[in-house]
């Protein structure tokens, strides 16, 4: 019986570490890119890195590295080489010329997840167009298939262009279609937005993969796609909420990434908005990464970069249930825990002393009245400055009586 099944593409991922970096940021950010590698349904056979200054202009990392790596792609012959950084045009055709193998980096993995994972119109066409915008500077004869795929009359020039000029007028074509498409479905999602104006409007907002989607269904009883994998939601999903009588809307959102692509980011400005118009953020955090404090610099910064610096911010430090450490900050252990710190132990650390900050964990649901009564008091304050009048406070719960302006 011949054996139809598709086989995985392997891939061998390739990082350049910088003076900046430390060993361990080094090593977390190569295991980074083999999640994203994972996401895509890529198996990593070997993973190099080179401490260099910076990468090299040419090859990205330096000849010596170059021949170690060509050497295991000539005797393992994986699917593709993966870098862990944006590639120029120049670099990802001397790479392919000199390892003879398909050529990614970190930028059009990120691009090819999201065309994966994108359910709406929306989010498609947003994917999309940064794709193209990103194929644009680096289109070469591997594109020459652009021109044949769209055939027909008028799709050649005139005398004397070549397929090289023919391709990029195609994807500038295709680029300025899919803006008008794009500008068309974010017209419609402005009408729908200024619908929801006098809601009071949360949004989720974190680093990929922290649990925002697992607390999204927790808090709304709603069914969305939540997977351990990197972007399991791309597009945006709205619900409305009522709890204790107030009613808001609470949007899930993409998650950031270090080294987000810069065209992602500008294709999703309309998804991002929502980020942007909201009245409150639930920032969610992995605590039991062992980065979560980059991650959550990270988060901040491209918060900052769209706009949304300055939101009330209440700060969900989620999976305490996965969280291990040998001792507290100030040295006294919990190993009768099995490494885990109780509730109370997590409380007494310096993360409490973060504003508005609230230990949780969506998964198995602990300690969710604490996050609700702290999002409610925040939504509170903002519903009664639309409706000062509008609820009956006798049957209100005692801790948003104090929240009640006038």
């Amino acid at each position: 019986m011949i054996d139809t099944a598709p086989v995985q593409p392997t891939a061998v991922l390739v990082a350049v570490v910088t003076q900046k970096q430390t060993e361990e940021q080094a090593t977390e950010y190569l295991n980074e890119l083999e999640f994203l590698a994972e996401t895509a349904g890529i198996r990593t056979l070997k993973k190099f890195r080179q401490k260099l200054e910076r990468p090299h202009p040419r090859t990205f990392v330096g000849k010596g590295k170059l021949e170690e790596i060509q050497a295991f792609v000539q005797a393992e012959k994986p699917t593709m080489v993966i870098f862990d950084d944006e590639l120029s045009s120049s670099q990802m055709r001397n790479l392919e010329k000199e390892l003879k193998c398909k050529i990614l980096d970190r930028t059009m993995l990120i691009i090819e997840i999201f065309l994966l994972r994108a359910k709406t119109v929306q989010a498609r066409t947003q994917v999309e167009l940064a794709q193209m915008q990103y194929m644009l500077p680096r289109l070469t004869r591997m594109w020459t298939h652009l021109s044949r795929q769209q055939g027909g009359v008028g799709v050649r020039g005139g005398p004397g262009e070549s397929e090289l000029e023919t391709d990029r007028r195609i994807v500038r074509d295709k680029i300025a279609l899919l803006r008008e498409k794009l500008n068309r479905i974010e017209k419609q999602g402005e009408t729908q937005r200024k619908s929801r104006e006098t809601m009071v409007r949360v949004a989720l907002v974190g680093y990929t993969n922290v649990g925002k989607s697992t607390l999204m269904n927790l808090l709304t009883k709603a069914d969305v796609f939540a997977e351990n994998k990197l972007f399991a939601t791309v597009d945006a999903t709205v619900r409305k909420v009522v709890i204790d009588q107030i009613p808001f809307l609470l949007t899930d959102t993409v998650g950031f990434i270090r080294k987000l692509p810069t065209h992602l980011v500008e294709s999703f400005k309309s998804t991002l908005s929502e980020i942007v118009e909201a009245d409150i953020l639930l920032h969610v955090v992995d605590i039991s990464h062992p980065s979560f404090e980059e991650q959550i610099e990270v988060v901040n910064k491209t918060l900052a970069e769209i706009g949304a610096g300055d939101k009330t911010v209440i700060l969900v430090l989620n999976k305490i249930d996965a969280y291990q450490n040998p001792e507290l900050e100030d040295g006294a252990p919990f190993e009768e825990h099995g490494g885990k710190p109780t509730l109370e132990q997590l409380k007494a650390t310096y993360l409490n002393r973060m504003p508005r900050a609230v230990f949780i964990s969506a998964a198995q649901k602990i300690n969710i009245d604490e996050l609700r009564q702290m999002m409610m008091q925040e939504i509170a304050k903002k519903y009664f400055s639309i409706y000062p009048n509008f609820l009956n406070r006798d049957l209100m719960p005692e801790y948003l009586k104090g929240e009640i302006v006038g």
